[in-house]
């Protein structure tokens, strides 16, 4: 009887580790291909949202990444879901939704309280290297430093100025950034704006430098 009631428990256990990895392999194909319908079912049924990949990446780092924004969507929703996870780059979903412009999942993951101000690079940071002026202002209405300094010293200012657009530029002055920081090189954003050659923000960067000079205050 002993051996019978130990071997009933093995081929149970068997049976729900085969059933749990196939959920596994249900859920993350389902993010692939945005197939939100899946991805909720598996949920309901007690599936960890919070589950990672076979390469360490957490399900609501890929469907922003894919992206996958139903899916994205679901995993924000659900109460369970961490929403201050990390890339091995100490990315926030905060900052990939950011950089990407995906303004409704950024508000999603504000409103479930996500690190506007986290230390290092922020989403700031990466709504400015995107260049979306409708991201960065909705960071910026939620309190976000706009001088926050990266590791090297740069600012939203620097990053929208090199790599984003003349509207993130004229938003962030607009709000009180600094043009004449400089970063561990010595750069200014106009400096990066420059680089870029990127007249339109050249140009804003200029009338912004020259009307801080005019009240004396450089």
């Amino acid at each position: 009887m002993y051996y019978l009631k130990k071997v009933l428990y093995l081929f149970v256990l068997f049976g729900y580790s085969l059933s749990n990895a196939g959920s596994y392999e249900d859920f993350f194909q389902a993010l692939e291909h945005d197939n939100v319908r899946v991805v909720q079912g598996l949920l309901e049924r007690g599936f960890d949202p919070n589950s990672v990949n076979p390469d360490g990446q957490y399900a609501l780092i890929l469907a922003i990444r894919q992206p996958a924004l139903a899916v994205a969507k679901a995993l924000i929703a659900n109460p369970a879901t961490l929403v201050e996870v990390r890339t091995n780059k100490d990315e926030s979903p905060l900052m990939l939704a950011a950089i990407k412009g995906h303004l409704e999942l950024c508000r999603q993951l504000i409103d479930r309280d996500a690190d506007v101000n986290k230390t290092g690079w922020t989403p700031l940071h990466y709504a400015a290297t995107g260049g979306n002026a409708k991201v960065v202002r909705l960071l910026l209405e939620h309190f976000a430093y706009v001088d926050a300094e990266s590791p090297n010293g740069s600012t939203p200012l620097m990053m929208a100025a090199l790599y984003g657009t003349a509207d993130a530029v004229r938003v962030l002055l607009d709000a009180g950034a600094d043009p004449g920081i400089k970063n561990a090189l010595g750069l200014t954003a106009l400096d990066f704006a420059q680089k870029g050659q990127r007249d339109e923000s050249v140009a804003l960067l200029l009338k912004a430098v020259k009307g801080i000079k005019s009240d004396g205050s450089w």
